[in-house]
């Protein structure tokens, strides 16, 4: 359940880790809860998965089905911001890897030798669930027999299963259908000296399983979908040799990390038959170079590192302050603010303009500053003590013709193009529109189902606008949209932005944020000052030092530390800053 209204969510930190895949949002949709489900992961600071794939699964969900935004893992809704982020778990290694050199193991070892021979061994291990694959793995194993008859009665199968839920029906179910094939295979394939399954139903003792680990020449891991699956980095730490072949599921977490196993799809049961025969004739040293390559990633990513980024990412987290709704500012702090702007000699404003100074258009065309704020501009413009520095979306052109005339410093495209006080505009280097065709075609596609929607084309961006759409046009229809531009630009170094009533597409270099740096870097400012109102200017608000003034326009969560209700009082307050 969402914490919300039981737990004063400043006063404490709330993590959440999904051990289990996080489902597409085609499947997740199908449940009742759907909502709800999601409202209460939000409620915790940092939500983590073992895979980027549930991470993306997760957002997406988030997105279609409560609205806000996302950029970067962070999860914007209208009342709280949280992080979602990939922590592969791992294992205590150096544990594994030291207990499977000792005498108790090696003991182990020696028993099932004894027993099996010097046939190859395939040692599977696995707790009682639908999940983990085991009928399709047995399956796979009685068709390698029928296809390979020279390794009858050289290669024995050694199936561990640890009970669970053994009341309930289902599992009573594939319990027995686990021991009909056993016993079907052992039945046809079998001789008097040779039982091609030794099927375990109880828990092992731990030795003895890093005995079997230790020994194994194939461990097949065949889930039909695992969140992590530990089973395989545990395989791997005791093989001191770097001998035995991982044959893992391509949907368990692991295979993302463990690219030099032989990946199978768990479904395909001829292909899972031919991975038995390649491992079991893989050259040794094709075996010790795969293990070794995923030795080391498991050994540098264990359990400890896990935890340790974990924290380290809440602390992050917290650092950034997020999940706050900043407090409208009281009378006795703009007094606070207007006496420091007064009493210092170099000031710095960063101000954005939709939004900001002037009330949102239905089109962009529409939202032209008017004369009072001309006249406001100038002021503070032309008092030598200022530095103001307008940010904005919108093109250099479209600024120069609506705000040339002050001679100020510009950023236009989120920072594509910059102008110092009086200055020409400048370009950042290294930025390219070669994108901008695909992207484009979406957008037009969009323009099309939407009625009242439109496009907005600048150099290096393409900006989608929907403020003058129906509004019956449901959250999911814009949705939908966003989602076919974070599918297209998924891999790419573009980055799309949400505002309000406005989805931009621009390169993920560009932000608010970098671009106030510059001019924050250029000398030591005694007063800083930044007010914005939307996601975009979140960046800026985090760019700034500890002592500056951060401003969010219109409630909402945000980094900032104070909010102003509308771009009327703005333009109060800084006539305030002038007059006093």
């Amino acid at each position: 359940p969402s914490t919300s209204g039981f737990i004063d969510t400043d006063l404490f930190l709330f993590t959440f880790f999904l051990h289990i895949p996080f489902p597409a949002y085609e499947v997740y949709r199908l449940l009742p809860w759907r909502r709800e489900i999601l409202e209460g992961l939000l409620g915790a600071n940092l939500v983590g998965f073992h895979t980027h794939d549930y991470v993306w699964h997760f957002l997406n969900s988030t997105r279609n089905l409560l609205g806000g935004s996302s950029s970067m893992g962070w999860i914007t809704t209208p009342d709280r911001v949280s992080k979602a982020d990939v922590f592969p778990i791992g294992i205590g290694y150096e544990h594994y890897s030291t207990i499977a050199r000792s005498p108790e193991v090696d003991a182990e070892v020696e028993k099932f030798r004894e027993k099996l021979g010097d046939r190859k061994i395939i040692v599977s291990v696995d707790r009682l669930d639908y999940s983990k694959g085991i009928p399709n793995r047995l399956e796979a194993y009685g068709l390698f027999l029928e296809k390979y008859p020279e390794y009858r009665e050289k290669v024995v199968f050694i199936l561990v299963i640890g009970p669970s839920r053994i009341k309930v029906q289902r599992y009573a179910e594939l319990k027995q259908q686990i021991e009909e094939m056993v016993g079907t295979i052992n039945g046809k394939f079998g001789t008097i000296g040779w039982v091609p399954v030794e099927y375990l139903y109880s828990p092992i003792p731990y030795h003895a399983l890093l005995g079997l680990y230790k020994m194994a020449d194939v461990c097949p891991i065949t889930p039909v979908r695992d969140g992590m699956n530990l089973v395989a980095k545990e395989y791997l730490a005791t093989k001191i040799d770097g001998r035995g072949v991982l044959i893992l599921s391509e949907t368990t977490g692991a295979a993302r990390e463990m690219g030099d196993a032989i990946i199978i799809n768990p479904n395909n049961i001829e292909e899972i038959a031919q991975a038995f025969a390649d491992a079991l004739t893989m050259p040794e040293k094709e075996q010790i170079e795969r293990n070794r390559a995923m030795q080391e990633r498991i050994k540098r990513y264990d359990i400890s590192r896990w935890a340790k980024d974990f924290i380290d990412k809440l602390h992050e987290t917290v650092k950034m302050e997020v999940g706050t709704v900043p407090e409208p500012m009281p009378a006795k702090t703009r007094d606070e603010l207007t006496d420091q702007f007064q009493k210092a000699r170099r000031r710095l404003l960063l101000l954005d303009y939709d939004g900001t100074l002037v009330p949102f258009a239905e089109t962009p065309e529409k939202a032209r500053p008017d004369a009072e704020l001309l006249k406001l501009l100038a002021e503070l413009n032309n008092n030598v003590r200022n530095e103001v520095v307008l940010i904005s979306g919108r093109d250099k052109n479209t600024l120069d013709k609506w705000l040339g005339g002050l001679k100020t410093a510009m950023v236009a495209e989120h920072g594509v193009w910059m102008k110092a006080k009086g200055g020409e505009w400048g370009m950042m280097t290294g930025l390219s529109d070669d994108w901008k065709n695909e992207v484009r075609a979406v957008l037009k596609l969009a323009v099309d189902r939407i009625e009242g929607s439109l496009i907005e084309e600048k150099d290096y961006s393409l900006a989608w606008h929907y403020r003058k759409a129906n509004p019956r046009i449901s959250e999911r229809h814009i949705r939908e949209i966003v989602n076919d531009l974070l599918n297209l630009t998924a891999n790419s170094n573009l980055k799309v932005l949400e505002g309000s009533k406005v989805v931009e597409v621009k390169s993920a270099n560009l932000n608010k944020g970098s671009t106030a740096k510059q001019w924050i870097s250029r000398q030591d400012w005694d007063f800083i000052l930044a007010i914005g109102d939307d996601v975009t200017d979140e960046d800026l608000f985090r760019a700034l030092p500890e002592n500056a003034w951060s401003i969010k326009v219109r409630p909402g969560v945000s980094v900032a530390k104070f909010s102003l209700d509308s771009p009327d009082e703005v333009r109060s307050l800084l006539k305030e800053l002038m007059v006093k």
